[in-house]
């Protein structure tokens, strides 16, 4: 059976049997895959710490029917133990990892760009580089987008009418004039329409530069979009420390 070597990031685990562990990883080349960890529980594991949530590892597996197997590991990325540290870093690396787990649906089929999205988010919160709220968000709305399910927050987003506009509707895909306004369509701050816009587009002076009460909104937008387009509650949403 043939061996294949690939740059991956361990999106989640499960044990099985006494001592290995199924690894389920989004790789660069090969998309989303899984593979078992033979031995990875037992203390003398030689790479069981590598194989821990978080990490980018450069990863060589064994093709199997149903599950390949892991046969050598080499860290890349040692984000586990940073993000683990901190409660806010972990809560929001967790919901991205959860929502790269769904944004991936198919097995062995690349995403290269989502990847390199995942990959980037970890480093992001791994050394801090902006508030952890704002990068999970900004890693929401981008996965999103590269997925097909981009939000508009300046047009129209069923008719394409410019704005600024005033309304927000999920199901219709975001920003909405008044003549496309249906029922149940919220009027966020133009704040954080100003928001939403430099979290999608990588902007983060005026991301950072934002109120705590426009991250919570958006954040709450965020939320509420992502689940819609991924039909799926993100449980470790749930867990999130939001800013009031």
């Amino acid at each position: 059976m043939p061996l294949y070597r690939d740059d991956a990031i361990v999106l989640r685990t499960h044990k099985l049997g006494e001592a290995d562990r199924i690894v389920t990883f989004l790789t660069r080349e090969h998309g989303k895959v899984r593979g078992v960890g033979r031995g990875v529980r037992r203390t003398s594991s030689r790479f069981g710490a590598r194989l821990e949530p978080f990490m980018v590892v450069d990863v060589q597996l064994h093709t199997g029917r149903s599950l390949d197997t892991v046969t050598q590991v080499e860290t890349v990325g040692p984000y586990a133990r940073q993000i683990a540290a901190d409660y806010s870093l972990y809560t929001a690396g967790a919901a991205m990892l959860e929502a790269a787990d769904r944004l991936v649906a198919t097995e062995h089929e690349p995403a290269v760009q989502q990847y390199w999205l995942l990959a980037g988010a970890l480093r992001a919160l791994a050394e801090r580089r902006h508030p952890a709220s704002l990068v999970l968000d900004s890693y929401l709305l981008r996965g999103l987008a590269v997925a097909g399910w981009a939000p508009s927050f300046t047009e129209c987003a069923r008719c394409g009418e410019p704005g600024p506009h005033h309304a927000f509707s999920v199901g219709t895909g975001g920003a909405i004039c008044s003549r496309c306004r249906p029922p149940g369509s919220i009027a966020p701050a133009p704040e954080t329409f100003a928001l939403l816009g430099a979290l999608l587009g990588g902007d983060w002076p005026v991301a950072e530069a934002s109120e705590p009460r426009h991250r919570a909104e958006a954040s709450g937008l965020v939320a509420a979009y992502s689940q819609y387009y991924l039909e799926r509650t993100l449980r470790s949403l749930r867990m999130i420390e939001r800013e009031a």
